[in-house]
Parts: structure tokens; C-alpha cells; sequence
């Protein structure tokens, strides 16, 4: 890698940094500048505007989740790859001791309304990471681990949904009694009425 993609690296993994703890409205381009250590011309170099630079953040870290989520999701059977993927997401984000909550749910509702450049790409990974999911839960549902009575595609959307919802409490509360009571659930809901 050379010094110009170092330095667009070093500016991407600042930039993720600060709008995932602040958001992206409230992270100034000054910050930017001095988290990454560059100068405003190197900024323009690689990225036209502010906007690109978040919507390549976005799709930075939109990769990375996506490959997380397809490795966390491998198992030997469907009901051990959801049981891993709540585990995933409650060892995420204690780590992280509740602070910043998810990228892309807090990007979704700060900027939903106010960018369709930045709302399409959210979408479109909320939209991946159900069908991954749900494929999931379709197998599980095949091999009798998961309830059939709900199409897979609307259980699916219930996990995520869940799963946002309760990183957003943690996050608000600075503990894991919210997401965790929130993952507790979802095991319970994904197999009643098993037979």
C-alpha cells in the first residue's frame, strides 16, 4: 500500500471513529482533519466532499459487517448459527461498553430524511443482512428448530428489528440488561410453537 492509501485509510478509519461515537452531522470536517492528521487539500484529494467521505465510510463498514455477519452465521445447523450471531451482537457491543450504538441504525435515523444518497445505502445493507438471516432461518425452519406459523423473511425482520431496538437501550443506558433481555426473547420467539 502506498503513502496516498495510507493516508486515505488512516482518514476513513478516523472518520468511522468519530461519526459512529457523534454521528454524521455533528462530526466537523476540522475533526476529521485533525484525528487523521492531513490538511484539508488531502481530504479533497481523495473524497469531493464531506458526503462521500460518509457514504464511504458507510460502505467501508458495510463490508466488513457483511462478512462478519456471513462467518458468525456458519454452523452446524441453523438454531447454533442464530445462537451465534445474538452472541455476536451482545459481545460487539460490550466490548464497545455500550457507547456509539450501531453505525448504520444511528446513520439510518440521523440521516433517513435528510440524504437519499445515505438512506439507500443503509437500506440496502439492512435489506442483505435480513436475507441473510432469513435464509437462515428458513433452513431452521426446515429442519423443525424454528417456528413455521411466521414466513422467514418476517421473522428475520424481527430479529434485526430487535436486535437494533435493543443495542439502542444499551446505549442509552450503558448496559447490556436491555440488548440482552431483547436477545433472550428473540430465542424464546424463534421456537415457540416447535414441534
Amino acid at each position: 500500500m502506498h503513502e496516498g492509501e495510507l493516508t486515505k485509510e488512516r482518514l476513513l478509519e478516523e472518520a468511522t471513529k468519530l461519526v459512529h461515537e457523534k454521528g454524521f452531522g455533528a462530526t466537523s470536517l476540522t475533526e476529521l482533519l485533525t484525528a487523521a492528521g492531513i490538511r484539508k487539500g488531502t481530504l479533497y484529494y481523495h473524497f469531493p466532499g464531506k458526503d462521500d467521505l460518509g457514504l464511504a465510510v458507510l460502505q467501508r463498514a458495510k463490508t466488513k459487517f457483511l462478512a462478519a455477519i456471513d462467518e458468525v452465521l456458519t454452523a452446524p445447523t441453523p438454531k447454533e448459527a442464530i445462537q451465534k450471531f445474538l452472541e455476536f451482537a451482545l459481545e460487539r457491543h460490550r466490548a464497545r461498553r455500550f457507547v456509539g450504538g450501531c453505525l448504520f441504525g444511528n446513520t439510518a435515523l440521523e440521516m433517513s430524511d435528510a440524504n437519499s444518497r445515505f438512506a439507500e445505502s443503509v437500506g440496502h445493507l439492512f435489506r442483505q443482512w435480513i436475507d441473510k438471516i432469513a435464509t437462515v432461518i428458513a433452513a431452521g425452519q426446515e429442519a423443525g428448530q424454528f417456528r413455521r406459523d411466521i414466513p422467514a423473511g418476517d421473522l428475520a425482520q424481527v430479529i434485526v428489528s430487535t436486535v437494533e431496538g435493543g443495542i439502542m437501550m444499551s446505549r442509552l443506558r450503558k448496559e447490556e440488561g436491555p440488548l440482552k433481555t431483547c436477545l433472550d426473547c428473540l430465542k424464546t420467539f424463534l421456537c415457540a410453537n416447535v414441534r
